[in-house]
């Protein structure tokens, strides 16, 4: 063993040796055999999620917030599956639309009129045309969007304006965000002049929104966020008589991705909030209802991947293939994110090696894992990937023709049903399928 292959064991020792207390720390809510019997009949990958788990979320939020006007629009885009969207309907939540089609899926899901937040940018005009037709709640981001609004569908009497503070987001000293860099929102003087112009349009209610920061695990986002908003809408009401009727805390709530992370405590948030408000009510703010548009906060912990390893390959490094890949789940390869890893069935294991763990995709940011300690894998293991149940299997495409996964629901009783069958040739070559078109691909050998 030369002197590099010696400094790698003792890096890798070490890991082990950290990674060895918090191996245990990441529960599943399910178990190897309803994985195997999904497996069986389905195949792998796939994703499962937990209906309790995604309506507990909705419920401690609502609690957090009893003191107000709440109501939760959940994002669509986070975990865009009709079978959710229903569940979370069921909880009283509305949803928060960026596209035409995510209005689509919320019209088929039953939802309308406020039960809907359409926030958008570099908007189509047939997608503020859809959403007028819904009479959904528009997150208006741009000056500029008042005229091209007003041609097409209409200026609604209710509407909300996207805030960007510009320069930096901090929180205690700390920079959390950069809104200065982000293409979103106005400043607060186009939303001071937007606020003139719309109310001479026809506009009697307008809320304020702002995203400032993602996956912020402090409880202290949402009440910094809100002392932001709370200010436009004192400065508002000064210089143009207008009161603000909602504030819109967007998301940013973040999800304990990591074992040793912390979860936001969610009441504590809603209590810091309750007094920002009431502090904003004491200098005269006529109290406006609350708003949200969470999505990793109540899916992300409630979905998870699971995919079967199916290669080892020992070069530099120990290589684990899974018949998953960046595809599947983009968030590692995009951005390095981090995801834990549960081998089914050696939960109570300890780390055995370091592994990467690979998808099959040409390009060699595919990995879920990079150096990772983990119990021995074997070929056939099933492998579950925590918090993937927002931006993952919507943040799913095609490249080298991989074909998207199905999706699983486990409710509360136990039983565990098909939300999304999984992707098939045919529909990967189904864009072939036009007038004129000589192509023709039948999707078998």
């Amino acid at each position: 063993m030369d002197r590099t292959e010696a400094m790698d064991r003792t890096k890798a020792i070490d890991w082990m040796e950290a990674m060895d207390t918090m191996d245990n720390a990441k529960k599943l809510f399910f178990s190897k055999e309803t994985a195997e019997k999904i497996a069986a009949g389905y195949g792998t990958p796939f994703y499962i999620y937990d209906a309790e788990g995604i309506r507990g979320a909705v419920r401690g939020l609502r609690k957090a917030f009893s003191w107000a006007d709440f109501r939760e629009y959940f994002a669509v885009k986070a975990c865009p599956n009709p079978y959710i969207l229903k569940l979370l309907k069921e909880e009283g939540t509305g949803v928060d639309c960026s596209s035409y089609t995510e209005l689509l899926l919320a019209k088929a899901c039953g939802f309308s009129g406020d039960g809907i937040m359409f926030s958008s940018n570099v908007t189509p005009a047939e997608d503020f045309e859809a959403a007028r037709s819904l009479s959904a709640i528009i997150n208006l981001d741009d000056f500029t969007h008042i005229d091209f609004l007003e041609k097409h569908g209409g200026i609604p009497e209710e509407i909300c304006l996207r805030y960007n503070p510009g320069g930096d987001f901090s929180i205690s000293g700390a920079i959390m965000g950069n809104p200065g860099e982000a293409k979103y929102g106005m400043t607060a003087e186009q939303i001071l002049e937007a606020v003139r112009i719309l109310g001479e349009k026809g506009v009697r209610s307008f809320g304020l929104h702002a995203f400032l920061a993602s996956n912020m695990l402090g409880d202290d986002y949402w009440p910094a966020l809100s002392r932001v908003l709370l200010e436009l809408a004192l400065r508002i009401r000064s210089e143009t008589g207008v009161n603000v009727s909602f504030i819109n805390l967007s998301g940013g709530i973040g999800i304990p991705y990591k074992p040793e992370d912390k979860p936001v405590d969610i009441e504590k948030v809603g209590a810091s909030v309750k007094k920002v408000f009431e502090e904003a009510a004491a200098r005269g703010l006529a109290m406006p209802s609350v708003k949200a548009e969470l999505g990793r906060y109540i899916t992300g912990p409630y979905g998870v991947l699971v995919a079967r390893a199916i290669h080892r390959k020992d070069i530099y490094r120990h290589y684990i293939g899974l018949d998953a890949c960046a595809a599947n789940l983009m968030r590692p390869a995009m951005y390095g994110s981090y995801h834990h890893i549960t081998v089914l069935g050696k939960e109570n294991e300890k780390p055995a090696e370091v592994y990467d763990v690979t998808g099959g995709l040409c390009e060699n940011n595919d990995k879920f894992a990079v150096e990772r300690p983990l119990p021995e894998i074997e070929i056939g293991d099933l492998l579950a990937i925590h918090d993937a149940g927002a931006h993952g299997f919507a943040m799913g495409y095609n490249y080298n023709g991989k074909l998207r996964s199905s999706e699983f629901l486990l409710d509360g009783d136990g039983t565990c049903r098909m939300i999304r069958r999984a992707e098939k040739p045919s529909d990967y070559f189904a864009t072939f399928d036009f007038e004129g078109s000589d192509i023709d691909i039948d999707g078998s050998f």
